[in-house]
């Protein structure tokens, strides 16, 4: 068993720091959730500031658009040329991808500035990307509705998804404490 142990260390040591990071980020951002009263229609503050930003993205491409809290549950609506084009919702503010994000740099975290930087980096461009995301879904929900599902379900969370792997890629490669233990031939 020591053997097993010792021969599986860094994947082991990798596991546990993924794991417990990703599971104390979910268990906080669950609490902060918990702040706010989903009974009383009334939405996080993550999701409202991906709602202002969204509205704000759509104006500087030059789109009408705007938001008002959802009457019946913990969102906003989201108009885009005097039209209700979508429901902005707590999933739509991306913290949950942020979470896996940063888990996983930390499970390969380096220095300790060198990793939060990163991370800061990271998450602020996941938060920009994400905005954008919403803003073009949301124009393009009211050009191509017949394609709603698609662009909803498939393409852009393959963009979020796929921006995020990358990041993976670029640390590991670039900045993590295993890149310099195994530099590219």
């Amino acid at each position: 068993m020591k053997s097993y142990l010792q021969r599986y260390k860094p994947f082991l040591i990798f596991l546990s720091k993924f794991l417990l990071s990703y599971l104390l980020l979910t268990f906080l951002y669950q609490e902060y959730l918990n702040q706010f009263d989903a009974a009383k229609c009334e939405p996080d503050g993550a999701t409202k500031l991906v709602s202002e930003n969204t509205v704000w993205f759509l104006k500087l491409i030059g789109h009408n658009a705007e938001i008002y809290p959802h009457p019946n549950e913990a969102s906003y609506k989201l108009f885009v040329e005097g039209h209700a084009v979508a429901r902005i919702v707590e999933g739509c503010n991306a913290v949950s991808v942020m979470i896996l994000f940063v888990a996983f740099i930390v499970a390969f975290s380096s220095r300790f500035l060198k990793t939060t930087l990163f991370i800061f980096s990271g998450v602020l461009l996941i938060h920009v990307l994400n905005v954008i995301r919403v803003g073009l879904i949301s124009v393009a929900m009211r050009t191509y509705p017949e394609y709603k599902d698609f662009l909803h379900d498939i393409v852009f969370p393959l963009f979020i998804y796929g921006v995020v792997f990358g990041l993976w890629v670029l640390w590991i490669n670039k900045f993590s404490s295993y890149a310099k233990k195994n530099p590219a031939t």
